[in-house]
């Protein structure tokens, strides 16, 4: 594999951990306490450290080793977790991120962002962060001799053997080796073929002894990244020793820091009483080997709590089965999760959804050119051709299909930050994340909810006094959903603010003159005005909002994707918006309908149904089109005026109701034809503004349909109405 290849699956692995890092940093803020998220952390920073290493990101590794040992402290209980650190360490995180994106740039990455984060980090190393001293009472606390304080040594017997079958070349483990080197006093104790007749027995193993002051999962976490397939036992021994005090040079500075060491084994000094069995051997009583087969003989637990009474052994038999099977299923699981999933291009998943969208069409005229010949044997071959083509499409596209949770951990560091600028306590919550939809779909979506978040934190939350004084907690909620509603996606943001007042929208509309005073329209519809270009309500301009760029775009955003977008806010209670999305953009299921000679397909999952208009029903003297449909009013659009279509209208026509954006209004066409699988094209520049249309497909005959923008019709209509 190539040096560039494997740099690259390095950057995207490492912007993986990055998304995680920072997630799990935004929750331990919440948390400080959760160890688990601590633990979580630091194995992202000594992943992106070991493999920045390895495949040449020194800069990157050498950062986040400073990262990792502050978080290393924090784990010892060194240091708490402060939303200082949190704040310093998402800093940390983004400053990675900059340097991976300029990773082939031979300039040093934002120097002085880097150097005001490392002192940060030395800060929290050092205590100084936490104490808050100045830099003068720093200096001089770095200047003399630090006290240390008693800490226990560790002594580790680590074992890795080889799994049966597997061949091991120990140059595999250096960098292992290397890793437990920085962790203290460590040796290897014995290689294979080192003791003779054992190999065979026990099989191919490595004897390690490790000395160190960290904990056990310290060790653990450095073991888990082994990429051989070995088993791994660790045993401590427990001996207490006390740590004695060097100086060592600080790297990068001329500064001496007064550092505790690990003593060599050979050096350190055993301060508690010899064991029984050590006196024993030394007096020449017993020998060793008789001391390990006595300790061999020590009971179980499970036997000595059965022989007592306090539990019958099939209990504890049980106990013990369901003990090995959840170790083999951590072990099953993590190299499952290594081999369960692979890495494609997106190029090329967009190249195979494109093919397979040429594969519907090739069908769809096969089993045209089929149903004209009637020839029955060529009939079997063209339905289990479309049985096979509606599988292949349907596993393709779900291919393409992610969780939209891969956008929603982004939208937490943006509340995070913009509430801190507004000085506003605001928190996210999320559901729905593991709703999937087109990745197309999430990519084009994320700027649109980066607005609507943005608004509703800069207009909707109110400020923490504000809020305390309208009887509410001071810390204002945004919650983010998605859910699968048939066809469709919806994404609701739904906040606890102070709501939308439709008559301040009503006022600055009058303003702008969108709307006459006279103009009587619904509630709904007078928020609907706030997604007319350069319309807000703001009263003064912020760097958040306030220019009225924003919420135009967020409509044309999401009409782009063939969605719709609506609103509902109550004064004092707080708003919800809410997106209704298409799965997916690459294939969709249509109604086809003919007028004069030109076939067109309406997305099904805006169409509601269908019904018959008779020429009778029609006033040709009025200008009004409307429908009398049991008892509602729904207007109408003859499709063959909208396009100027010529030709005389048949005597029975058809209406295709639909609904959009709360509103049903109908489409007059000619005859409606049928559902029809429809591949989306693109239009040509020539027609791509072409008001009412949003693409194009091929029939089965080979020839063209057009894709009807139901939404801009809807308006279209709403708006000659008033």
């Amino acid at each position: 594999m190539s040096d560039d290849l494997n740099r690259q699956i390095f950057k995207e692995e490492a912007y993986d951990l990055l998304g995680e890092l920072e997630a799990a940093l935004l929750e331990l803020e919440q948390a400080p306490d959760d160890m688990d998220l601590v633990n979580q952390i630091f194995r992202a920073l000594h992943t992106i450290k070991g493999s920045g290493s390895m495949f040449g990101f020194e800069d990157i590794a050498e950062f986040t080793h400073e990262v990792e040992t502050v978080f290393d402290m924090v784990r010892n209980g060194d240091i708490q977790v402060t939303p200082k650190l949190c704040i310093l360490s998402l800093k940390s995180r983004d400053h990675i991120k900059n340097m991976l994106d300029n990773s082939e740039d031979d300039d040093v990455v934002a120097p002085e962002d880097m150097e005001e984060i490392l002192l940060g980090l030395k800060a929290f190393a050092s205590g100084d962060a936490e104490n808050e001293e100045d830099e003068a009472e720093a200096e001089s606390i770095i200047e003399e001799p630090a006290q240390v304080e008693s800490a226990k040594l560790h002594n580790y017997q680590i074992t890795l053997t080889a799994q049966p079958g597997v061949v091991v070349d120990e140059s595999q483990l250096e960098s292992m080796f290397a890793e437990l080197v920085k962790l203290g006093e460590f040796q290897v104790v014995t290689r294979p073929g080192d003791v003779p007749g054992e190999d065979t027995e026990k099989g191919v193993f490595w004897e390690l002894s490790l000395a160190s002051e960290v904990e056990s999962d310290n060790v653990r976490d450095v073991l888990f990244f082994i990429d051989v397939d070995l088993k791994v036992d660790i045993s401590e021994s427990g001996i207490a020793k006390e740590p004695v005090a060097v100086s060592v040079e600080s790297p990068g500075t001329e500064q001496k820091i007064e550092k505790t060491a690990t003593p060599p084994l050979a050096e350190a000094k055993v301060e508690e009483a010899p064991k029984l069995g050590e006196l024993l051997i030394e007096s020449g009583d017993v020998t060793e080997e008789d001391i390990q087969a006595a300790l061999k003989k020590q009971k179980p637990l499970g036997q000595i709590l059965a022989e007592e009474g306090k539990i019958a052994p099939a209990k504890i038999a049980k106990a013990v089965k369901k003990q090995s099977e959840a170790k083999a299923q951590d072990a099953n699981k993590k190299r499952q999760e290594a081999l369960s999933s692979i890495r494609v291009a997106a190029d090329k998943l967009d190249f195979l959804v494109d093919l397979v969208g040429e594969l519907v069409i090739v069908q769809a005229q096969i089993s045209q050119v089929v149903s004209e010949r009637a020839d029955p044997a060529l009939t079997v071959l063209a339905e289990e051709l479309e049985r096979l083509s509606d599988e292949l499409r349907d596993s393709t596209l779900g291919i393409r299909m992610l969780p939209i949770g891969t956008s929603f951990s982004k939208f937490k560091r943006l509340v995070h930050d913009l509430s801190a600028d507004l000085s506003k306590e605001i928190g996210l919550s999320t559901s729905g994340a593991d709703t999937e939809l087109d990745k197309n779909v999430i990519e084009r979506l994320s700027d649109p909810l980066v607005h609507l978040l943005r608004n509703s934190i800069d207009h909707g939350i109110e400020q923490p006094e504000e809020r305390v004084a309208n009887g509410k907690s001071s810390k204002g909620m945004i919650h983010l959903s998605a859910e699968h509603s048939g066809g469709e996606v919806l994404i609701r943001i739904t906040d606890d603010g102070h709501g939308m007042d439709s008559e301040v929208i009503r006022e600055k509309a009058i303003e702008r003159g969108l709307i006459t005073r006279e103009a009587e329209l619904s509630e709904k519809d007078l928020f609907k005005l706030i997604f007319e270009p350069g319309f807000s309500t703001a009263e003064k301009v912020t760097s958040v909002s306030g220019r009225g760029v924003g919420m135009d775009v967020v409509k044309r955003a999401i009409d782009s994707l063939r969605g719709t977008i609506e609103i509902d806010s109550k004064i004092g209670k707080g708003t919800t918006i809410t997106i209704r999305l298409p799965l997916t953009l690459a294939i969709i299921d249509g109604l086809q309908v003919q007028v004069e000679d030109g076939f067109y397909v309406i997305p099904l999952s805006l169409v509601e149904e269908c019904v018959e208009l008779v020429r009778s029903d029609v006033d040709e003297d009025s200008n009004q089109r409307i429908l009398h449909l049991r008892g509602e009013i729904v207007p109408y659009i003859h499709l063959r005026e909208w396009f100027g279509i010529e030709g005389e209208n048949p005597s029975i026509e058809q209406i295709v109701i639909t609904g959009v954006e709360g509103s049903r209004i109908g489409i007059v066409v000619d005859t409606v034809i049928g559902e029809h699988q429809t591949v989306i094209k693109s239009l040509s520049r020539v027609y791509k503004d072409v008001e009412g249309l949003s693409g194009a497909t091929i029939k089965g005959d080979g020839s063209i349909a057009l894709i009807l923008d139901v939404p801009s019709l809807v308006r279209r209509i709403i708006a000659e109405a008033q």
